[in-house]
């Protein structure tokens, strides 16, 4: 009977297994044959490799069941999960491209390997719906990650920023863990359904009280919503340009899908209510209060930045307050919302990395006035960078725009009889006109200021304007025919039965 299960087990997870493989291969591959060679020759085959092997793992994908179950939830493969996957194994393989250009290491073959390790653990934790398999796959994921910030060893801001980001990842380690195990003394079970059924009550639970704080703040420190963001902004202004990108899109479409699954499977039938005057008890509200400080400083403190990694980083921080409304809304609508939301959010915010890591590349520095002028050297990085810019402060028609749409649509319809959560909608659409303030003082140095009479004419690589072109092209297409992601996921979400 075990051999069966480990047969089934290994069907199931074969794109998973191609992955790590890739990981091996490429690691072997530059250890054994390519370590005397041109450091961007080495780059080029090790993305190579490492991007087959991804494109190896999502043609895989097609050939698994519709749906299955192993071990009670600690394996789900349906569309929704494939889904997911295939955007995360894209948004792999953008960052993989993205590092081509870069020469912060020397050790290329450890350096795409952790980024695939990474994405593995992304993988099984968006595929998993039993809290001890998602603790494992969150802490695979954390650590390759937090190696990957410290991976320019030439600079002191990379080591700073790895150790703040180890330090505060290890103690959301220790807040989740202590709220899943208080989850699994109430009720026995790790699978998040038999969960929810066995602390189902009249009232809360004051212990499944103290589980869902735990929960909410390990997870808040994972998708960096206040008070739980302060590793986000030296994480991505210290990492290496690819290594934010990466921690700024995958990981957070793999974060926000499991806190959805989280709170939705896990803790359903203890939502209380955010609604104004209408509070109740439960995760709603305590998700809500997160939204809010987010929105708010997310945006206020973005205003202020010299840094565009640093204004990045704030404006993450916002965008988690935004997709938190898509959980708050806890229905099938709103959780398609958040994948949508999620998805273009990542591709825009890669897109926006890899234009500062060519900018910094020239200047040595990310500051806004590094980008003056750019429109003159380099039309497409700048066309490039008015989409991303714009797509993120929602303007239409770019994905963006309809992120925040359906987002708030779906906050909207909640408890309409108390007008639901439109004190959050409000908050979050007047934040959204204070983001395009910071948004357009970049545009305005791009496409306005003059650029510093000493600047060097220096060709941008033809790889990475196709990168950003292609990244412009998908927030362009996914936000003039939302439809093509909107109704993928709206399907793969009835079949899933969520």
């Amino acid at each position: 009977m075990n051999a069966i299960n480990y047969l089934g087990l290994l069907k199931l997870a074969a794109p998973e297994t191609i992955v790590v493989v890739t990981a091996l291969v490429v690691l072997g591959a530059d250890l054994l044959a390519m370590r005397d060679l041109d450091t961007r020759f080495r780059l080029i085959i090790g993305a190579v490799i490492s991007c087959a092997g991804c494109a190896a793992a999502i043609a895989l994908m097609a050939a698994l069941p519709q749906h299955a179950n192993f071990l009670e939830g600690m394996l789900v493969v349906d569309p929704l999960t494939r889904l997911i996957k295939i955007a995360l194994l894209v948004l792999t393989i953008f960052a993989l491209l993205l590092s081509v250009e870069t020469g912060f290491t020397t050790h290329v073959g450890e350096y795409f390997a952790l980024i695939l390790l990474a994405a593995v653990g992304m993988m099984f934790l968006v595929s998993s719906e039993d809290i001890l398999m998602i603790f494992i796959s969150l802490e695979l994921t954390s650590l390759s990650l937090y190696i990957l910030t410290a991976f320019n060893k030439r600079s002191v801001k990379s080591a700073e920023a790895a150790l703040k980001y180890f330090l505060f990842g290890g103690m959301s380690a220790a807040f989740t863990l202590f709220g899943l195990s208080l989850l699994y003394g109430l009720s026995g079970a790790t699978n998040l359904s038999q969960i929810a059924a066995a602390v189902q009550g009249p009232k809360l639970d004051p212990l499944l009280v103290v589980a869902i704080v735990m929960t909410v703040i390990g997870f808040g420190f994972k998708v960096a919503a206040v008070p739980f963001h302060l590793w986000a902004p030296d994480a991505y202004e210290g990492a290496p340009a690819p290594s934010a990108a990466f921690i700024a899109s995958g990981s957070k479409v793999a974060s926000f899908f499991v806190l959805a699954k989280v709170m939705m499977l896990g803790f359903k039938g203890a939502e209380g209510s955010g609604a104004w005057h209408a509070y109740l008890p439960g995760w709603v509200p305590v998700l809500a209060i997160l939204a809010a400080a987010s929105m708010v400083l997310g945006n206020l403190a973005a205003i202020v930045q010299s840094s565009v990694r640093r204004l990045l980083a704030y404006s993450a921080i916002a965008h988690a307050g935004y997709l938190l409304l898509g959980i708050l809304a806890h229905d099938a609508q709103s959780f398609a919302s958040l994948v949508y939301y999620a998805v273009t959010y990542a591709l825009t915010t890669l897109g926006a990395f890899g234009v500062v890591s060519l900018v910094q590349t020239r200047t040595g520095g990310d500051s806004i006035s590094d980008f003056a002028g750019l429109s003159r050297r380099d039309p497409i990085a700048s066309f490039a960078m008015m989409i991303f810019m714009l797509s993120l402060a929602g303007i239409p028609p770019l994905a963006g725009f309809f992120g925040k749409f359906y987002i708030f649509s779906s906050a909207l319809r909640t408890e309409p009889a108390n007008l639901g959560l439109l004190w959050l909608v409000v908050l979050a659409i007047t934040m959204s006109a204070v983001s395009l303030y910071y948004y357009l003082q970049v545009l305005k140095q791009i496409y306005v200021a003059a650029p510093p009479p000493e600047t060097a004419e220096v060709r941008t690589p033809l790889l990475s304007q196709a990168i950003l072109a292609l990244l412009a092209l998908a927030v362009i297409v996914l936000g003039c025919a939302p439809d093509l992601l909107i109704s993928a996921v709206i399907s793969a979400i009835k079949v899933a039965g969520l």
